[in-house]
């Protein structure tokens, strides 16, 4: 099989070419990562406004502690009537 002569012409436009592949692929990459970045920052905005709403709940196993007290007091204070 003969090998083919290539050119510095030939090279450079191999090298082109490849470059503009790859230019095109990045702005592939980039619109892909803008897209996700704004859902990120929607996302973010959402939790926050989550966390907002949240603030001054009390969790359930505080509550239950906070309960459980309260009922133990309530007994002492019902023995101290009778």
């Amino acid at each position: 099989m003969a090998k083919k002569k290539i050119t510095l012409e030939d090279l450079a436009g191999m090298i082109a070419k490849g470059f503009n592949e790859n230019t095109e692929q990045h702005r592939q990459i980039l619109g892909i990562l803008d897209k996700h970045a704004v859902m990120l920052v929607d996302h973010s905005e959402r939790l926050k406004r989550i966390e907002k709403k949240l603030e001054g709940i009390v969790y359930r196993n505080e509550f239950e502690e906070l309960k459980a007290r309260v009922e133990e007091i309530e007994k002492i204070l019902a023995m101290k009537k009778k």
